[in-house]
């Protein structure tokens, strides 16, 4: 089944040219099925290119999702238009009375920042707790993960001395987890971060489980059952060429970058990168996507209930 998002939005044409199902609103309305509501909340500055890669790997599911796109109330986007973001993103404040199956929450570039020195970090607040009553699942992804487990948790992130950039290996630590279904033992998974969240501090945390970590990088994604939430810490949803554009960015402004680990063959940034991940990025986010529709209501009102 197809996802549902506006036809006007650039995400429709990228994806029907990839071969991703969508639907326009009229051809939904003519299916008689309760499509799962799944929310985007977007917080980083290149929204258009969030809105494609997550589109893209929960469109690929044969459920018929319905994708809205939220942002913060108090925080206006630089990179990206006015039009679209009026076109077609809903501030937070006018969504609290919805119901939601599932919500993504994004990283941001702020991770140098004290969560308490984020101007919209009172409102992220009560985004996190209002998941609690309106959202079914939540998935919080790089500092949108970090800024969750702290909230729930107090589990602090940590600054790095370099940045964490590149491919890494992962290991699958809980193979009968149901978002794991299908998961090599191994899996390489793009990083791109300035700070860490510690295993030891999660592990002190009651009522964690981390199903993926690296001995190189840490933890990578975190299962809280009492929050009905996941936290990755790293970038599944990254398109082949985006740690080349983190790195092509830097050099070109002169900031200090490593070349990013086991990404270009033998390391060599003047040849083409290979995309390794991808099979495993939709593996996850379907088998999150399949895990809500088993176990969420089918009235939506009864979500958090």
């Amino acid at each position: 089944m197809p996802i549902k998002i506006p036809s006007d939005l650039p995400a429709y044409e990228v994806l029907t040219r990839e071969g991703v199902m969508v639907m326009s609103e009229d051809q939904a309305a003519r299916q008689d099925i309760r499509p799962l509501r799944i929310g985007l909340l977007n917080l980083m500055p290149k929204k258009i290119q969030t809105e494609n890669q997550f589109a893209r790997l929960i469109g690929a599911t044969p459920l018929q999702i319905e994708l809205s796109l939220i942002r913060m109330s108090e925080h206006q986007a630089k990179n990206t238009a006015a039009d679209h973001m009026e076109s077609f993103y809903r501030p937070f404040s006018e969504i609290g009375d919805e119901k939601f199956d599932g919500l993504i929450i994004t990283g941001a570039p702020i991770e140098h920042l004290e969560f308490g020195q984020v101007t919209y970090w009172d409102e992220l607040q009560r985004v996190f707790d209002w998941t609690q009553t309106n959202v079914h699942s939540t998935f919080g992804v790089c500092w949108g993960g970090m800024a969750m487990i702290n909230h729930f948790h107090g589990v602090p992130k940590h600054m790095l001395d370099h940045k964490a950039f590149g491919c890494y290996a992962h290991t699958n630590l809980a193979p009968a987890s149901p978002y794991l279904r299908g998961f090599s033992d191994l899996c390489v998974i793009p990083v791109s971060r300035w700070t860490e969240m510690r295993q030891d501090e999660i592990d002190a945390a009651p009522g964690l489980k981390t199903l993926l970590g690296s001995d190189e990088v840490g933890p990578c994604l975190v299962e809280d059952r009492e929050h009905r939430a996941l936290y990755i810490f790293n970038h599944f949803e990254y398109d082949s060429d985006t740690l080349k554009q983190e790195y092509d960015r830097d050099v070109a402004e002169n900031t200090p970058i490593n070349v990013p680990r086991n990404y270009y063959p033998d390391d060599d940034p003047s040849r083409p990168p290979q995309n390794r991940w991808r099979s495993h990025a939709h593996l996850l986010y379907g088998n999150w996507i399949n895990e809500i529709y088993q176990t969420t209501p089918f009235e939506l009102d009864q979500i958090g209930h």
